[in-house]
């Protein structure tokens, strides 16, 4: 009687999955172009106080960036785009990092003292869902016209002035705040992508903290200029 051969039964391959350095150079550089945007966004915006035909010859001559090139408006939908997939990959990978962090401390204790960090770091989540919904309006508001109290599309300084008219205060407030989010998020964004690249060091980190609140108070200041400039009757 020969003894029953027994073979070991195969481990289970484990799953690939994205290294956390290369989540985290994903959301250094999805953050890093949205941050480009915002900036180059906010150049745009102060326009209105040139005037509102500067304004409105600059509204226009972004539906005809790219002619003959591409059609009437092809740039601006291929840029929405490439700003979706950046905000989608942006998402992702916070979302994956923050459950990994998570799932290495599995354990709760009942006395935990708390981890001493920046504000702007402990709101991240609430201020990403606070600029998301911005986001959403924003586009109803001043792209489609869906909310706006004007719509006209011929003459986007005339939105403007509507949405921020001292009547609709309330629009104003929460445009503030959703800036003031931005900023938070912003500085602390900065400041982990520049550490991510290698500023890791004391004087890096320094560097990198004066960095990321310059860049902050003036997108912040840059953006907050022309709703509060309206409320006020600087802009007409």
């Amino acid at each position: 009687m020969t003894a029953e051969r027994v073979t070991p039964a195969k481990a289970a391959k484990p799953k690939k999955k994205a290294s956390s350095v290369a989540l985290k150079m994903l959301m250094a550089g999805t953050g890093t172009l949205l941050v480009l945007f915002l900036f180059a966004h906010m150049t745009g915006n102060l326009k209105i106080f040139v005037g509102t035909e500067a304004f409105d010859h600059y509204a226009h001559w972004l539906r005809e960036l790219g002619s003959p090139l591409l059609p009437r408006t092809w740039f601006l939908w291929i840029q929405r785009g490439g700003l979706t997939v950046a905000v989608l990959g942006h998402i992702f990978a916070a979302v994956v990092l923050a459950r990994r962090a998570r799932a290495a401390r599995p354990v709760r204790y009942a006395h935990r003292p708390k981890v001493q960090g920046s504000y702007a770091a402990r709101t991240m989540r609430w201020g990403g869902v606070i600029i998301l919904l911005f986001v959403v309006f924003h586009i109803l508001d001043l792209t489609t016209g869906t909310v706006n109290p004007v719509g006209d599309g011929q003459h986007p300084s005339a939105n403007v002035l509507a949405d921020f008219a001292p009547g609709r205060w309330y629009v104003t407030l929460f445009y503030a705040l959703a800036v003031v989010a931005v900023g938070f998020h912003l500085r602390h964004g900065i400041f982990s992508a520049l550490r991510t690249l290698g500023q890791q060091s004391a004087r890096g980190e320094r560097i990198a903290k004066a960095v990321a609140l310059a860049l902050s108070i003036v997108l912040v200041a840059g953006y907050l200029s022309v709703p509060f400039a309206v409320l006020t009757g600087l802009v007409k």
